[in-house]
């Protein structure tokens, strides 16, 4: 007989935990070992029991859902993630998949469709309602790739996050504009900013344009003038 997958809800609202956990009982094989409605503890439980699944909202009271998604990926990167949450735009859906999401439901979803999610996710299978998966596609194959077109070291010593942060400020995008963009508040985009100024030696937004165009990231004439 084959272990049950142990499964943690993330909700801050105890009425839908209580519901998911009716609908998550339905299936044998599913094991709820930890639930909590803040981002923090969530970070907690899922040090503690490295789960197979954690099943989450966006909006959190203190980490959004899809940066606690990334966080929770580098502490546990076995376990798979399944975002239910009132959002549906396409914005939000493609920067959870980015994130790390294994499958998006909506949370006006019949429970047989949230049942459905489950069962495929905890099998290691991607999860999307087919009414907006080619949109989903469409949306992540905008997205450029993200490599500098040099071999500098110490570029090549920012995070993920920091380079794509980098870029965008090199592109003249405001921090609180970066933080709406990547779904993260203004204060982490900016302890980010200044990380990414310290690495680099940086100490204006000149120099930062200057060494985005030596990368080859942006045209001189971009900022020229």
């Amino acid at each position: 007989m084959n272990p049950k997958k142990t499964l943690m809800i993330v909700d801050d609202h105890p009425l839908f935990r209580e519901g998911l956990k009716s609908i998550i009982s339905r299936n044998s094989d599913l094991e709820i070992v930890g639930e909590t409605g803040t981002g923090q503890e969530a970070l907690r439980l899922a040090e503690k029991f490295k789960p197979d699944m954690v099943v989450m909202d966006i909006t959190l009271p203190d980490i959004n859902g899809i940066d606690l998604t990334r966080n929770i990926k580098e502490l546990s990167p076995l376990t798979r993630i399944l975002i239910v949450s009132v959002h549906s735009k396409i914005d939000y859906i493609t920067a959870a998949f980015q994130a790390g999401a294994t499958g998006y439901v909506v949370k006006d979803a019949p429970s047989g469709k949230i049942l459905q999610a489950l069962e495929l996710v905890a099998r290691g299978e991607y999860y999307l309602d087919a009414s907006v998966s080619f949109q989903v596609v469409k949306k992540l194959s905008e997205f450029p790739e993200q490599k500098a077109k040099t071999t500098d070291p110490v570029y090549s010593s920012l995070t993920t996050r920091e380079q794509e942060i980098f870029r965008l400020l090199a592109e003249g995008v405001k921090i609180k504009d970066i933080a709406q963009q990547l779904y993260i508040s203004p204060k982490t985009a900016e302890n980010h900013k200044t990380n990414i100024m310290s690495k680099l030696n940086l100490h204006s937004t000149l120099d930062l344009l200057r060494y985005a165009v030596k990368l080859g990231i942006i045209d001189v004439e971009h900022w020229k003038g």
